[in-house]
């Protein structure tokens, strides 16, 4: 049995966990395995949906791997997660990840590596890093503090407080929040809308966006309007408009237009 599946759908790479026995602990070969199917994906479709098999998302860190390490390796192994994850979080095409059961340590911080999160009821997240003597080290410090806030993070490593998928939405972690056993059909239909977007709005969100958050008033300012010119100047966005200007356009309603 392999390690992750992959499987791609028109324009849409279906990436699963793929150690049920386990509750999809990451050990050092998943995690290069992810690795690679990423990479695939981002080579051949427009969009990502990333699942676990099994009874949960991700269960965190395969900690019988990193009990041997000393200090150093801790880092450099830290370090190889950051790249991983960047490259998902930094690459070309959205990663819409489907969430059950638990996602938990570094599980949470692939979710947060993705650009959305759909969360089905049975979803729960937590951090225990500190209740076995280490600390997170696949980003979350930076990437999953700015979507729940550092006070948030900090309550749920020092207590070890697990959020239900009712509360990880209110806290802005859940993007979408659906009944059991929804979390893959709700993300498969968000990706396949993605996947049909102008690729120059699409570099926009994916790389724009998030480095906008991290500058001077003006500068953010000045580089959305960069964004903006650029993305005007594809066809596509010529047709948009016609098509809106035509009455052709999809009309915009509170109700959600992806079951």
């Amino acid at each position: 049995m392999g390690l992750v599946t992959y499987d791609l759908r028109d324009r849409v790479a279906w990436i699963g966990l793929d150690r049920p026995d386990k509750r999809n602990a990451v050990s050092d070969a998943l995690f290069a395995a992810l690795a690679a199917a990423i990479a695939r994906a981002q080579a051949e479709a427009r969009a990502i949906v990333l699942h676990g098999h099994g009874p949960a998302f991700c269960a965190g860190l395969d900690l019988a791997e990193h009990r041997a390490r000393d200090p150093a390796a801790v880092f450099h192994h830290s370090r190889g997660w950051h790249r991983g994850l960047a490259a998902l979080r930094g690459g070309p095409i959205p990663a819409v990840a489907a969430l059950h059961g638990a996602v938990i340590g570094g599980g949470l911080e692939i979710a947060c590596a993705c650009h959305l999160r759909v969360a089905d009821a049975s979803a729960f997240f937590a951090l225990p890093e500190a209740a076995r003597g280490i600390y997170v080290g696949g980003g979350a410090s930076v990437h999953l503090a700015r979507l729940i806030g550092a006070a948030r993070m900090a309550d749920m490593m020092l207590t070890g407080r697990v959020l239900t998928a009712e509360e990880a939405e209110r806290a802005g972690l859940v993007t979408y929040l659906v009944p059991e056993g929804a979390a893959a059909d709700k993300a498969g239909a968000l990706a396949a809308r993605i996947a049909a977007l102008p690729e120059l709005s699409v570099l926009g969100i994916l790389h724009a966006l998030p480095r906008i958050q991290d500058m001077a008033e003006a500068d953010g300012l000045f580089v959305e309007s960069l964004t903006a010119a650029l993305a005007q100047s594809g066809a596509a966005a010529a047709e948009g408009v016609e098509r809106f200007l035509a009455g052709r356009a999809e009309r915009l309603t509170v109700k959600d237009p992806s079951p």
